[in-house]
């Protein structure tokens, strides 16, 4: 059985290892050049996040807690505004994108950008954490990095080819469906989790590389995730059952990144 689930895993990594012909995104100054396994067309992708994105608003107007302090919202605006042209280093189509932001009123301290520029922040995090400029364009330029890369879309591609291969290995009667369950989730842990941890790393580089170019200080994205540290209270599973890097982890990468990206704040700043 432990050699099945061992070909299984290796299979499923050989397979869209091969498979990884493209890659969403030039280099950058951070290096953003891994391959990608890319299944499902962006368009589609692209057209779910668009109608989640407006049922969100919906929902949260329906609430009254969408955009409900006019001053923020502008503030985000404007951050975005300056990160926007930016993007362009990464993917030239980008600047176009119908960009957007907005505010709900929620305890949670969240933010995300989907496909397309879909911004939404979580008030939370910015009054909780009392956020700079600086702090915001952090998390702005992760989540915009996230859309740039398409990680969603990578994401659901790499489910499918998952879920593909489990149900002819089944059908096949090469695994009993008895161990589909047990085998799923160590392909989780071993495929599905590390590639997260990646993505998030990912992010973290064309972000800080993103804030940097439009003016904002670098350093401020060490800050931020020391305050997100403090404000998870350490909580957290271990980085190997994480799809999110181990937040000492993350902030000596970041750490490593300033040298790479401070001459560009330093431009930007002139």
């Amino acid at each position: 059985m432990i050699k099945l689930i061992r070909s299984l895993v290796a299979s499923v990594v050989l397979t869209a290892t091969l498979a990884a012909c493209s890659s969403t995104t030039k280099e950058g100054e951070v290096g953003a050049d891994r391959r990608q396994f890319l299944l499902l067309p962006s368009s589609q992708i692209t057209a779910m996040s668009a109608q989640a994105y407006e049922q969100t608003k919906t929902e949260a107007q329906g609430k009254n807690a969408l955009d409900r302090n006019p001053e923020q919202v502008k503030r985000l605006q404007n951050i975005m505004r300056r990160l926007q042209p930016h993007t362009a280093i990464f993917r030239q189509d980008a600047p176009a994108w119908a960009w957007e932001v907005h505010v709900v009123t929620s305890p949670d301290l969240n933010a995300y950008c989907m496909p397309g520029g879909k911004i939404m922040f979580y008030t939370a995090i910015i009054e909780k954490l009392q956020l700079t400029d600086g702090e915001i364009a952090a998390i702005m330029g992760h989540e915009i990095a996230h859309a740039l890369r398409e990680h969603g879309r990578e994401r659901m591609s790499e489910a499918v080819l998952q879920q593909v291969s489990m149900a002819v290995l089944v059908g096949t009667g090469t695994v009993s469906p008895k161990y589909a369950t047990a085998l799923g989730a160590l392909t989780n842990v071993a495929v599905a989790l590390p590639h997260g941890r990646g993505q998030e790393s990912e992010a973290d580089d064309i972000g800080v590389e993103l804030m940097a170019r439009a003016g904002y200080n670098p350093n401020e994205a060490v800050v931020l995730w020391r305050k997100m540290s403090e404000a998870s209270g350490g909580k957290g599973p271990p980085e190997l059952l994480s799809t999110h890097p181990a937040p000492d982890s993350r902030i000596k990468r970041i750490e490593g990144l300033i040298p790479k990206v401070m001459p560009l704040y330093t431009r930007a700043a002139k």
